[in-house]
């Protein structure tokens, strides 16, 4: 099984990164501090996403930074990506595990839900995800999970605990204190003009707490 460092978690979005820019802007982040990527594309271009994963793995891979595919497992073997995260639509773990083999990092999304997340541990998962904590611009409508849920979760469960939504370095903090391992960010990353200082302002808030 991978392991996970704790820090920073950065996810790319297609509508804040132009396609040119997508390997300098996570070679900027990872600059910055990240400590694990997710390639999360929407579009409905297979070509595309096939050479811009394959293209992130060649990045990552040297760096030591896991890569991992958000919803897509056939995706993630295909380029040999470090794993995947699965929504609540998105397959079950024993599937995804069988496809990517033992030693894949399988994350889930758990939104506001200890019993999802308890499930999926169980299920073998090697992270859960809660959220959205606060106001999300590219989620908007997400259900919203409170801090407690991060304490909640610390006490019954092993596997690292992701945040996300809504997280900058203004906030992150309280997070973590709360429990979160890695906060997952897109905007407050890849929607500033500076993205490896943006990424540090949040890889530092896990030095300080």
């Amino acid at each position: 099984m991978n392991s996970l460092r704790r820090g920073l978690y950065v996810l790319t979005d297609s509508t804040l990164i132009p396609e040119d820019q997508l390997i300098p802007a996570v070679a900027a982040a990872i600059a910055g501090g990240a400590v694990l990527v997710q390639y999360r594309d929407k579009s409905g271009d297979a070509a595309k996403r096939a050479w811009e994963a394959q293209d992130l793995v060649n990045l990552c891979r040297p760096l030591g930074v896991p890569l991992i595919i958000n919803d897509d497992v056939a995706l993630a073997a295909a380029v040999g990506a470090d794993g995947v995260h699965l929504g609540q639509d998105d397959g079950d773990i024993a599937a995804a595990r069988a496809a990517l083999g033992p030693g894949a990092l399988i994350g889930v999304s758990c939104y506001n839900e200890l019993e999802r997340a308890r499930a999926a541990e169980a299920a073998g998962a090697d992270y859960v995800a809660f959220g959205s904590f606060f106001a999300s611009s590219v989620k908007p409508g997400a259900v919203r999970a409170e801090a407690d849920l991060l304490r909640q979760a610390r006490q019954q469960l092993h596997v690292p605990l992701v945040a996300i939504g809504g997280i900058n370095a203004d906030n992150g903090a309280l997070l973590i204190e709360a429990g979160a391992d890695l906060l997952a960010v897109i905007s407050d990353v890849f929607g500033q003009r500076d993205i490896r200082t943006a990424a540090r302002r949040i890889a530092d808030l896990f030095e300080k707490t």
